[in-house]
């Protein structure tokens, strides 16, 4: 049976302040935290699989063999309690807890292809790494999605736009894996098209990633070499499945996949999120949000449901708005608009997705009319763009 059938921020701490007190802000920002380095093929001859254990689970595991023999024992003669409450839920322990800055990076990878979902890249992630960032010494895989530098310069990007395109950065790794995804779909149609080979595309393409399109070419289906391979991601899908449906988080206003409504009508980019030389100032730094140009006075939106806690005028910034979303994942989410020509919000008002909150303005150091629009969680700046509902 196939994959597919078998399937049913802390916020930023250095607040702006009011007009006239010293402060930096978008175009001439703080010193911010540096953000942790982050972590993240062409055609596979050789299966892929998950990294062994290292020495440390080899010398404890046959001490933890006993320790589980010995509570099983009692358990049964009731010493212990079982090990599930009765009004508990075994899936949820097994869950998988995805740090949610990937999870915009996982829906547009998928969104580049029909064949994609996020909980197919989620669950090949999960096959290949278990989610840590770390190298085999032996293959030289590197990062979540455990890619070589050969594999990489094939498929790798630097799509978060911060300058550096690394396999051990967690979006540029899921980008790189759904174009690989993609690419060997588009193989893998063709070839079922043209009657060489038979069986699920979704599966076609992940047998096509562990073993090679030739391998699936000369078997005209889903090689015995790919069969482990298949079983495993399909049995971490349950893990994922969430990431399908709309908005896991819980009320984005927005369509199906992404987090964040736009906060204007229209999402045309002047100046994407990256480093940048200043128009105004000459320095080069990290522009911390994107700039969406718009006519003066269009009306601003907040992009999420949440709470106002910030709304005031700013040397830099201008007249802006910071919205708190509360947490997604354990990790708290702000969205921010900046050199707005009014503020339409209060702090302390509570909004919802495409509730009115200002007006597009040039107030603060600014070149023209648009939007600032930035994406804090747990405070640290990142890309806006997968956030929102056209996918950026």
């Amino acid at each position: 049976m196939s994959i597919r059938s078998r399937r049913a921020p802390q916020v930023n701490d250095e607040r702006p302040t009011v007009t006239g007190a010293a402060q930096d802000t978008d175009e001439q920002q703080p010193e911010h935290p540096a953000q942790p380095e982050q972590p993240g093929q062409p055609e596979q001859g050789g299966k892929r699989k998950r990294r062994g254990p290292g020495p440390f689970t080899l010398l404890l595991l046959p001490g933890l063999v006993t320790v589980t023999g010995v509570a099983t024992f009692f358990a049964l003669t009731g010493g212990l309690p079982t090990p599930w409450p009765e009004d508990s839920d075994p899936d949820q322990a097994a869950a998988v807890d995805i740090d949610p800055s990937y999870v915009p990076w996982l829906r547009k990878a998928a969104s580049a292809c029909t064949l994609l979902e996020p909980s197919v890249l989620a669950a090949q992630i999960d096959q290949l790494s278990g989610w840590r960032d770390d190298t085999d010494e032996i293959s030289g895989e590197k990062g979540i999605a455990a890619f070589t530098d050969t594999e990489w310069r094939t498929w790798g990007k630097d799509d978060d736009g911060n300058g550096n395109s690394s396999p051990r950065d967690p979006a540029d790794a899921i980008m790189a894996l759904g174009r690989q995804d993609c690419s060997l779909a588009e193989k893998v149609t063709e070839l079922r098209t043209e009657g060489r080979v038979n069986g699920d595309l979704v599966d076609l393409t992940l047998a096509a990633y562990s073993s090679g399109t030739d391998a699936v070419t000369k078997a005209g289906r889903v090689p015995p070499t790919a069969e482990t391979y298949l079983a495993e991601v399909e049995a971490l899908l349950p893990r994922y499945e969430a990431l399908d449906r709309a908005d896991p988080g819980g009320g984005a206003g927005g369509a199906a996949g992404a987090l964040l409504a736009a906060p204007v009508s229209e999402l045309t980019i002047s100046s994407p999120y990256g480093s940048r030389e200043h128009p105004l100032t000459g320095v080069t730094k990290l522009h911390t949000g994107v700039d969406f140009a718009a006519p003066q006075g269009a009306q601003v939106v907040a992009a999420r449901q949440g709470r106002v806690v910030f709304a005031a005028p700013t040397a830099a910034y201008g007249n802006r708005i910071v919205i708190d979303h509360g947490t997604i994942e354990g990790k708290r989410l702000e969205t921010t608009y900046s050199h707005l020509s009014s503020l339409e919000a209060a702090v302390g008002q509570t909004v919802e997705a495409g509730t009115p909150i200002g007006r597009v303005g040039s107030t603060g150091l600014s070149t023209g009319p648009h939007l600032h629009f930035e994406v804090v969680l747990d405070g640290y700046y990142t890309d806006p763009r997968p956030w929102l509902v056209t996918g950026g």
